[in-house]
């Protein structure tokens, strides 16, 4: 997984002037961060369609018919709602090689949730609108890692978002390289101590749905029922509790090794982080230590310890 990751993102994210009011909404996690990374494929959509900017705002209005339309805020000219969907349909069909997209908070057109859905007659709204590009993002591409800017300053969801990013990219890596039932079922075997992480409930039943990859005749319909699955599954965050049972299993694996001392010390570690007095760094740290000195196969193949690279030092605080 040495490339650059391909992911989409709103290009007023990554500071060009492409904003209605001939202004951008700069996000540095993504413009920063992350961009080392990944290689970026930037759209705006209002401008891909020929709006120029500056241009009067857009906003999602409710007609009498009660249909959402996408609709100049000043009250002139036509919808342009099918052209957006238009330039949608034509883009996202050649974009399904991106591992992620980040979209920008609250735009009429790449806003993933909460955009204002206002009254045709007046400036009453609700909250309760998506982009029109970004919803038939979502619905062509269901199981794509799509997250906003504003969500990225949670540091929970920036990580939950990044980890998708990365197993979606060594999944689109593995098929790439011709897909086989041992590919896949060693793919699942990587991953299941951050799975577990993720929901144990999801885990187990994905494994059952792996256990029975025999009974399909097509891999390549197995192989994309997977892929949603899969990544359903990981969007549930990843809960401390869940962590501290992977951890209290994977420190079964160096009892053996490991004399009184260690183990109170690393058990002690596990526990602080349970209750929310060390960073989840700390027994990982220590974990990773005893895995180079008494190596174990299943748990150095586990993509848990390395989910994406350190340098994004995402687990530093939590």
């Amino acid at each position: 997984m040495n490339r650059k990751i391909p992911v989409g993102i709103s290009a007023c994210l990554l500071g060009n002037n492409v904003r209605f009011d001939g202004g951008h909404k700069r996000c540095e996690f993504a413009s920063v961060d992350l961009a080392p990374f990944v290689r970026y494929q930037p759209v705006c959509p209002e401008m891909a369609i020929g709006l120029p900017t500056p241009r009067p705002a857009l906003r999602l209005t409710e007609n009498a018919a009660g249909t959402v339309e996408l609709c100049f805020s000043n009250g002139q000219g036509e919808p342009i709602t099918e052209e957006m969907r238009s330039f949608s349909d034509k883009v996202i069909a050649n974009m399904h090689h991106l591992c992620g997209y980040i979209v920008c908070a609250k735009s009429p057109s790449c806003g993933m949730e909460r955009v204002r859905i206002y009254q045709q007659d007046n400036n009453n709204n609700r909250k309760e609108g998506v982009g029109i590009f970004t919803r038939q993002l979502m619905e062509q591409m269901p199981w794509l890692p799509v997250e906003e800017d504003g969500r990225l300053h949670d540091p929970l969801l920036r990580e939950n978002f990044v980890e998708r990013v990365y197993t979606l990219h060594e999944f689109n890596e593995m098929w790439r390289s011709g897909l086989t039932r041992g590919k896949l079922i060693a793919f699942h075997s990587r991953y299941k101590l951050s799975l577990l992480a993720h929901s144990q409930p999801d885990y187990r039943s994905l494994g059952r749905f792996v256990a029975n990859i025999e009974k399909w005749d097509s891999l390549e319909a197995f192989a994309m029922e997977y892929r949603q699955r899969l990544m359903d599954l990981l969007k549930n965050n990843a809960t401390r509790g869940n962590h501290t049972n992977v951890l209290m299993h994977v420190q079964g694996y160096f009892r053996p090794q490991l004399n009184t001392k260690q183990r109170h010390e690393l058990t002690s570690l596990i526990e602080n982080y349970r209750q929310g007095t060390q960073p989840l760094l700390a027994p990982m740290t220590l974990l990773k230590h005893y895995m180079s000195e008494y190596p174990d196969p299943y748990l150095s193949q586990q993509r848990y310890f390395t989910p994406y690279p350190e340098a994004l030092r995402l687990r530093y605080g939590h």
